[in-house]
């Protein structure tokens, strides 16, 4: 009990981290997959792989360079003084700023091969109803691209809450503010108390199981979506 009571902030910091992150991923997702997915501009090759950077690039690199932009000599800087701050780094919006760009790829590439599955058959059936594009793609693209979305907000959630490098470059290890479940691990681990990590760790293991056979289910989903 004394450690639920520990680790209550850090879980709740987290999940809170996860869905804010995960909100505006879907949001933002959306049109860039729908673009990536539709275009044939060259430049879709670029954008690519601007978005899959993060699963290659060391989390370090790039909460290094995330520091940089978020402190107080970067844009982060002249963001925070707008509201009398000095820097976004080691503040929950920086953490949410640099979850948005790590966690990028896992929502995108979701949605994109969901679009690209679903072809252009169901957008043209609409437009021959006379429907106008935003409501197409509210009324018929979106219920048919469910399991995509499904993926993707999930894998976005449960990539959010096992960040770790990202989060220690630009929001350290202060607690209430920025400590987030894989930060607190390695803090339990420093002091050699091990059961402590056990159990969080072993949280987070089942976590990433039930993630995974939800993901594995919907993209059985959309496989059987026919162009």
């Amino acid at each position: 009990m004394s450690l639920l009571v520990d680790i209550w902030p850090a879980v709740q910091l987290t999940l809170t981290l996860a869905f804010v992150t995960t909100v505006i991923l879907l949001v933002i997702g959306s049109p860039m997959a729908w673009w990536l997915a539709r275009s044939k501009s060259r430049w879709t090759v670029v954008v690519n792989a601007l978005v899959a950077l993060p699963l290659v690039l060391p989390p370090t690199v790039l909460g290094f360079y995330m520091l940089i932009l978020l402190g107080t000599n970067g844009p982060g800087g002249w963001l925070a003084g707008l509201w009398g701050g000095r820097t976004l780094a080691f503040t929950f919006p920086g953490l949410v700023i640099g979850s948005v760009f790590y966690s990028l790829p896992f929502v995108v590439q979701p949605l994109r091969n969901t679009f690209v599955a679903l072809g252009s058959g169901p957008l043209e059936a609409a437009y021959s109803l006379g429907f106008s594009f935003p409501k197409a793609f509210l009324l018929v693209i979106l219920p048919l691209a469910r399991p995509g979305y499904l993926t993707a907000a999930v894998l976005g959630f449960a990539h959010t809450v096992g960040e770790f490098g990202v989060v220690m470059m630009i929001g350290g290890n202060i607690p209430g503010r920025t400590k987030v479940l894989s930060i607190a691990i390695f803090d339990y681990v420093e002091q050699l108390r091990w059961t402590e990590a056990h159990i969080i760790a072993f949280g987070m293991l089942v976590f990433a199981f039930v993630v995974l056979a939800l993901t594995m289910s919907a993209d059985r989903k959309v496989s059987r979506i026919q162009p």
